[in-house]
C-alpha cells in the first residue's frame, strides 16, 4: 500500500496545483450585454409628428407578434408563409429582448405601424448603434469637450469643473475609471480638446487666453504666449489677449494648430515655436471695433478655415499663396445669434453650422447666400455644442439643452444629408443637457457629453453586433481584485508653524501624554504612604496608617492642638528663648549693646 501511495503522489507532482479544483463560472458576454442595453426611457427615437415610440431593428420579430391586425389580408402567393408562434416557447422565455409592451390605449396599428416600419427601414439603412450604453463618469460639472485618437484606444473629456480626465480603453475594466487627471488652467472652463494627426500629442484650449499641448500621457510640452493687451492693432501681438473659444489641429499637418478668441482674431501656431504665432486672421467687419470669433474649423485637407464671428456672420478663408484676411466667402447673417459649432463635410461642398438660436443650418458653399436646410427647434445653451458626421457621412448629428418647462431631456437629433430631414431623436439624459458628440469611424460607437450644474459625463452608445473594440472591450473586462501590493501610504505633510484655523490635530499619542501630565485632567490619585512618613506627609490618608487610625479610634491619641490657643502656645517658649538661646542670639553674645528703653514722660513729671 505504501509503495502504491508513493507512486500516486509522484503522478500527482507532475499536474498543476488547479488541477481538479472547480473553476469560478465566468459570466457570458451576452449577461454583460444585456446589463448595458438601453431601457425604453432612455433608447426611445420619437417621431416628429407624434411621441409614439420608434422601436429598434432587433425588435421587429417580437412587434409582430405583439401587434393586432384588424383587417387580416389573405396571403399571396408571393409573399412567404406567416410565421407561427408558439405560445409555450413564449412562456419558457425568462428574459425578453427588446423594448416592453406599449401601454395601453396606444394604437400600433394604420398609419402609425407604416411609420414605424419605415424607421426600421431607416434603421437598418443607417445602421446606428443604439441599442447598449455605458457612462464615463467623474466630472462634478457639466462636460464641455470629448475628444478620441484616431485609433480609437484614448477618450478625453473636459468639464466646466476646470479638469480634464483620460481614460485608456485597454487599461480600463468594467468601473470606468481614469487613469489621470489634470488641471489645465486654475479657474478657467475647458471648452475644446483636439488630437493630432498622429495622436501622439493633444491640444486643450480652456477659457483662458494661453492653449496647452500635452503629450499622450498627459505631461505638459508647452503653453503659447499671452499678446500685449495694449497694442491696439491685433497682428502685431505675439497671441491672443483674451479668453479662447475654440481650437483644432490641423487634419493632415501634425505641426499646426488653430484657434479663436474672444479678441477678435483667429491665428494658426506652429507646434515647434510656442512664442509666436504663424499667421494672424481679422475677420471683415460692418464696423471697426473687436467682435469675439465664437469657433473656428479645418475643412478635412486642411486648405479651408471656417470661423463663427459675433455678429452671427461665417467667413471662410482659403490657405493659397499670398492670402489674407479677406475672406473668399462671407456669408453675413448666418445666424441671429452666436455661432457654437461648425462642420464641413468630406468633399468640402456642405458645411454646417449650430448656434445659440435654437437651429442648425446647412450651408451649400457653391451657393452660400442662402442655407438649404434649416432645422429649428433645437434648443442650446451652451457654448461648445458641436455638430458630427456619421462615418459614410449619410446622417450628420447634433445634442439639445435642456429646457426649463421640457420632460425630454437631453436629446441626440440625427438628420439625413441625402434627403435634409429628422431621421429620430434619441434620449440621452433627463435630466442634464447634451453638449458634444461624436460618432467614432473604427469603433462605430457614438460619443456624446452631458452634464449640468451638478453633474457631468460621457455617455457612450454602441451595438454589440455592430461596433468594435472600445466600450466592448472595457465592459467585459472585470475588475482586478485588490493585492497586499496595492497599499499605498499618503503623504504626510508637517507644518508645524501654520495658523490655529489650518493646524493639524495633534496625534492620539501626543494628546494621551498630554493629558497624563495634567493631575486635573487625569484625575491623578495620590501616591500611598511607605513608611512613617513620605513627601512631608504623615498619616495624610485613614488607609494608609492602620495602627495610628485604630489608636485614634480607641482614644489612646489625643490631639490637642485644634483646642489650643495659639498665641499661649507660642508665648510659653518666650522664657526657654531668652534663658537659653540657641538660634540668633549666641552669635551677637559679645558684640550685641545692651538695650536702652526710653522712659515715660509721667515718670519725670511725677518725680
Amino acid at each position: 500500500m505504501e509503495e502504491e501511495g508513493d507512486i500516486y503522489e509522484g503522478v500527482r507532482a507532475q499536474f498543476p496545483l488547479s488541477f481538479g479544483k472547480q473553476s469560478k463560472s465566468q459570466t457570458s458576454l451576452e449577461a454583460i450585454h444585456n446589463a448595458t442595453r438601453r431601457s425604453n426611457s432612455n433608447s426611445k427615437a420619437t417621431n416628429v409628428n407624434n411621441d409614439l415610440p420608434s422601436l429598434s431593428s432587433s425588435s421587429k420579430e417580437w412587434l409582430n407578434s405583439i401587434r393586432p391586425s384588424k383587417n387580416p389580408t389573405p396571403p399571396s402567393s408571393a409573399d412567404p408563409p406567416p410565421q407561427v408562434v408558439d405560445e409555450e416557447d413564449d412562456e419558457d422565455e425568462d428574459e425578453m429582448i427588446g423594448p416592453p409592451p406599449p401601454p395601453p390605449g396606444s394604437n400600433l396599428s394604420g398609419s402609425d405601424s407604416e411609420y414605424e416600419s419605415d424607421h426600421e427601414e431607416v434603421g437598418n439603412r443607417f445602421r446606428i448603434p443604439l441599442s447598449n450604453e455605458i457612462v464615463l463618469k467623474g466630472h462634478t460639472k457639466v462636460v464641455s469637450a470629448v475628444a478620441v485618437d484616431h485609433t480609437g484606444s484614448r477618450v478625453l473629456s473636459g468639464s466646466y469643473d476646470y479638469t480634464l480626465r483620460m481614460y485608456d480603453f485597454q487599461g480600463m475594466n468594467s468601473r470606468l475609471q481614469s487613469f489621470r487627471q489634470l488641471e489645465p488652467f486654475e479657474g478657467h472652463q475647458v471648452r475644446t480638446i483636439s488630437w493630432s494627426p498622429t495622436a501622439d500629442r493633444f491640444l486643450c484650449v480652456t477659457g483662458s487666453a494661453q492653449a496647452k499641448i500635452y503629450d499622450r500621457d498627459g505631461l505638459t510640452l508647452g503653453e503659447f504666449v499671452k499678446g500685449d493687451m495694449y497694442i491696439r492693432d491685433l497682428k502685431n501681438t505675439k497671441g491672443h489677449i483674451s479668453g479662447l473659444t475654440c481650437g483644432e489641429w490641423h487634419p493632415k499637418t501634425k505641426e499646426t494648430i488653430l484657434t479663436s478668441s474672444e479678441d477678435g482674431s483667429l491665428r494658426i501656431w506652429d507646434v515647434n515655436d510656442f512664442k509666436t504665432q504663424k499667421q494672424v486672421i481679422k475677420p471683415k467687419l460692418a464696423r471697426p471695433g473687436r467682435v469675439p470669433v465664437t469657433t473656428c474649423a479645418w475643412d478635412r485637407d486642411g486648405k479651408c478655415i471656417a470661423g463663427g464671428i459675433g455678429d452671427g456672420s461665417i467667413q471662410i478663408w482659403s490657405i493659397k499663396p499670398g492670402w489674407g484676411s479677406r475672406p473668399d466667402v462671407h456669408i453675413e447673417k448666418g445666424h441671429e445669434e452666436d455661432i457654437t459649432g461648425l462642420k464641413f463635410s468630406s468633399d468640402g461642398r456642405i458645411l454646417l453650422s449650430r448656434s445659440f438660436d435654437g437651429s442648425l443650418k446647412v450651408w451649400d458653399l457653391r451657393k452660400a447666400k442662402e442655407a438649404l436646410k434649416v432645422f429649428e427647434d433645437l434648443p442650446n445653451n451652451y457654448g461648445q455644442t458641436n455638430i458630427a458626421f456619421s462615418p459614410d457621412e449619410q446622417l450628420f448629428l447634433t445634442g439639445t439643452s435642456l429646457e426649463r418647462e421640457s420632460s425630454t431631456g437631453g436629446l441626440l437629433c440625427f438628420f439625413d444629408r441625402v434627403n435634409l430631414e429628422l431621421v429620430s431623436k434619441v434620449g440621452i439624459s433627463p435630466t442634464c443637457s447634451v453638449v458634444q458628440c461624436s460618432w467614432h469611424p473604427k469603433l462605430n460607437q457614438i460619443f456624446a457629453t452631458v452634464g449640468d450644474k451638478s453633474q457631468g459625463g460621457t455617455h457612450i452608445l454602441y451595438d454589440p453586433t455592430l461596433s468594435e473594440r472600445g466600450a466592448l472591450v472595457c465592459v467585459a473586462r472585470a475588475p482586478r481584485k485588490k493585492s497586499i501590493d496595492d497599499f499605498e501610504a499618503k503623504p504626510v505633510i508637517h507644518n508645524p508653524h501654520a495658523l490655529p484655523l489650518f493646524r493639524d490635530q495633534p496625534s492620539r499619542k501626543r494628546q494621551r501624554e498630554k493629558i497624563l501630565k495634567d493631575p486635573m485632567k487625569s484625575h491623578k490619585p495620590e501616591l500611598p504612604m511607605t513608611g512613617p512618613g513620605f513627601g512631608g506627609r504623615v498619616g495624610t490618608t485613614q488607609g494608609s496608617l492602620l495602627t495610628q487610625y485604630l489608636l485614634k479610634q480607641g482614644g489612646m491619641i489625643k490631639e490637642t492642638w485644634m483646642e489650643e490657643d495659639p498665641r499661649e502656645a507660642i508665648l510659653k517658649y518666650a522664657d526657654v528663648a531668652a534663658k537659653d538661646p540657641k538660634f540668633i542670639a549666641p552669635a551677637y553674645a559679645e558684640t550685641q549693646p545692651e538695650p536702652v528703653f526710653a522712659k515715660s514722660d509721667s515718670e519725670d513729671e511725677e518725680k
